[in-house]
């Protein structure tokens, strides 16, 4: 996300890539104003023509909605922002919707102060921009799908399946078709991938290395990585980013460290450790100062309608800083942010266990 003007109660934004679109469907909500380039038929230019009706025109303007709901679907192409005008050329006071899209630029104003999470989600997808899609690929005999690992998500790309051939029947022919089968998707994948984007293969058995060597013979020079993995499929994308086993490569993604920091947390209820989730132990270890690091759904900390000890989440929040406390807003569009919302959207890696 490009950031073009930055006030306290006033950002214009140019989105870069479609996690823009999810932070900004986090960030704009009920309440405040979203002002960008849109389209309204004037009716005053419609009526009879030559003895023909004549459709109104359709004229591009500035226009500011009192945000009233936004949609967004994972890894979409647009966000939708519904609301009504409260200021354009004409139709003020009407329903409008907003399609945001990436390279759209849009100012998100407020009558009151942007919140220190929606500050920091800011500038995370600021961050974000800088960052080289990465493709995963899953490798298995006779099946090879592509994953991209993006900020906030893992998306799943095409897949391609060799029907026949490869398990069994003649050793030659066999080989040979597994050959084939891997040139075309030599093929088809270098069509569709930027030319620096890095490739992780993973996957068990030997079939990644296989075409990593086929990969290297066709000539491609890009940053390329085989690793073992024990399952195929999306669970072994999900192995690639729940073990570290890129390296550094996939670091600095948000998705890398949720993924990390929620297996830390299964990992600390399996043996009774220092975590904490439910409204009342929360609560608790926010009294004790005893959370070092809560991890929260981005959805459910802006959810007005749940209510901790009367607070929202979003007040509730702020009590972090006092502590020294580090606020990790995570996205439900990968698989450990979906085990996320089993322990109802928060829990917190504490400093120590807390006493029964």
């Amino acid at each position: 996300m490009k950031i073009l003007k930055r006030e306290p109660q006033l950002w214009r934004l140019r989105m870069e890539t479609e996690d823009d679109l999810w932070a900004l469907a986090r960030m704009a909500r009920e309440g405040m104003h979203l002002n960008m380039l849109g389209e309204r038929r004037d009716q005053t230019t419609g009526g009879e023509e030559g003895g023909r009706a004549k459709s109104a025109e359709r004229k591009k303007m500035w226009i500011r909605l009192r945000i009233e709901s936004t949609e967004y679907q994972s890894f979409s192409e647009h966000l939708r922002i519904h609301g009504t005008i409260e200021d354009a050329h004409f139709d003020i006071g009407l329903h409008h919707t907003h399609i945001v899209q990436v390279r759209d630029e849009i100012e998100l104003s407020w009558h009151q102060f942007f919140s220190s999470s929606d500050i920091e989600l800011l500038l995370q997808s600021e961050r974000a921009s800088g960052q080289s899609q990465v493709a995963l690929i899953v490798v298995e005999n006779d099946e090879i799908v592509v994953f991209y690992v993006t900020s906030r998500g893992l998306r799943e790309g095409a897949t391609w399946t060799m029907r026949g051939g490869g398990k069994r029947g003649e050793l030659k022919q066999s080989s040979k078709i597994a050959s084939s089968f891997r040139s075309d998707v030599i093929h088809a994948l270098t069509a569709t991938l930027g030319d620096e984007t890095p490739l992780i293969l993973c996957g068990p058995g030997h079939a990644r290395d296989a075409l990593l060597n086929d990969l290297k013979a066709y000539g491609e020079t890009r940053f390329m990585k085989s690793i073992a993995t024990s399952m195929g499929g999306r669970s072994g994308a999900n192995e690639v980013l729940r073990e570290g086993l890129a390296g550094d490569l996939l670091n600095e993604y948000a998705i890398s460290r949720e993924t990390s920091l929620i297996e830390e947390a299964w990992l600390r209820l399996s043996t009774n450790g220092a975590v904490a989730y439910g409204k009342l132990p929360l609560q608790r270890a926010m009294d004790e100062g005893a959370i070092e690091k809560l991890l929260i759904s981005a959805d459910l900390l802006r959810d007005e309608s749940e209510k901790i000890f009367g607070k929202s989440w979003l007040e509730w929040v702020n009590g972090l800083a006092d502590i020294g406390a580090e606020l990790v807003q995570c996205s439900t569009d990968h698989d450990a942010g979906k085990q996320l919302l089993g322990l109802d959207g928060a829990i917190a890696l504490l400093r120590y266990t807390m006493e029964d």
